[in-house]
């Protein structure tokens, strides 16, 4: 499973959204990681339109130290 990066934790800060507006590093965080998540789609959907499959799901395997 891909994991969108950023830059930095994905969250901004504020009580109300006027004060989340203010939060001008928070907000580039948030443009930075749409940003990246729209370049991974893009490339997704190329990698699949040229055949690239995505790699095959295992099937589960738990261990149970209880015993």
């Amino acid at each position: 499973m891909p994991v969108i990066a950023s830059r930095y934790w994905n969250m901004v800060h504020g009580w109300m959204p006027e004060d989340v507006k203010q939060d001008l590093e928070g907000l580039q965080t948030m443009r930075i990681l749409g940003k990246n998540m729209s370049w991974f789609l893009k490339m997704k959907e190329l990698s699949l339109k040229y055949g690239l499959q995505m790699p095959e799901t295992e099937e589960y395997v738990y261990t149970n130290f209880i015993k």
